[in-house]
């Protein structure tokens, strides 16, 4: 992948792994803008980055994809780079009722659906532009942690919709690269500690092993223990489903109340 002189798009870039990738982009002479549905967050990056352009948008809402489209197409004609990076997790009891039917969907329609309608929004752009999709998944693809059943789920699932957009945009120019971090150090993972059995590492480090992979033009890219994680699941995949269940068992809700 070419990383410089691209204009890039990255949902949920308000934090996390997805502001740590817009940062490093940025720094690398791209034009960067990252999404968010928190204000705040978004004022807070672009008084600390003033290079980095920051809209909100959220990635759950079809109006808001729409129209984000249409601005990014209207001020971003150029745009060639989407990074589908949005994302939630939930502990979750799924042995026990949840009360919240319509609450227990979120996961899904934000991981997976907002990939799946940023994508459809933005890929004739794509195809114009000669351009990159970016989804990012997780390790967790490969080996579910089961106190975030349907998180994992949803990264699997992302990874098999990545397998077919790269089959299906053969031939259009539109490079098609998945990004399956491990365990990482965000507000998402704040209470995991250290020595839980889930090793996390820095989105700093993360950001430096990915542009490393993407430069090398790795197009399904496992940093840090991702690659051990996919390696486990080849060879013994009893084994270490059984160890991420036992590093699990104590983020298991004690009900479906969450």
């Amino acid at each position: 992948m070419k990383l410089t002189n691209r204009t890039i798009l990255i949902t949920g870039g308000s934090d996390g792994i997805g502001l740590a990738l817009a940062v490093r982009f940025a720094e690398l002479g791209n034009e960067v803008i990252v999404t968010g549905r928190r204000q705040a967050l978004l004022d807070k990056v672009k008084q600390r980055h003033p290079r980095i352009h920051a809209v909100k948008s959220d990635v759950a809402d079809p109006e808001q994809i729409t129209a984000l489209a249409r601005h990014m197409k209207e001020n971003f004609p150029a745009l060639d780079v989407l990074i589908n990076n949005a994302g939630i997790s939930r502990y979750r009891n799924v042995a026990t009722a949840a009360p919240d039917l319509l609450a227990l969907m979120d996961e899904m329609n934000i991981n997976v659906g907002g990939v799946i309608r940023m994508t459809s929004a933005f890929i004739e752009l794509l195809k114009a532009n000669r351009g990159t999709l970016i989804n990012v998944s997780s390790a967790l693809a490969f080996v579910p942690l089961p106190c975030l059943p349907i998180y994992c789920a949803t990264k699997a699932a992302i990874h098999s919709y990545t397998l077919s957009l790269r089959f299906q945009l053969e031939g259009t120019g539109v490079e098609v690269v998945e990004i399956m971090p491990p365990a990482v150090r965000t507000e998402m993972t704040a209470d995991l500690p250290d020595g839980a059995g889930i090793s996390l590492i820095s989105t700093d480090k993360l950001v430096k092993l990915t542009v490393a992979a993407l430069e090398k033009g790795i197009l399904e890219i496992h940093p840090g223990q991702a690659a051990q994680l996919a390696f486990m699941r080849r060879v013994a995949p009893n084994f270490i489903n059984r160890q991420l269940w036992k590093a699990a068992k104590p983020f298991v809700p004690a009900a479906a109340d969450c």
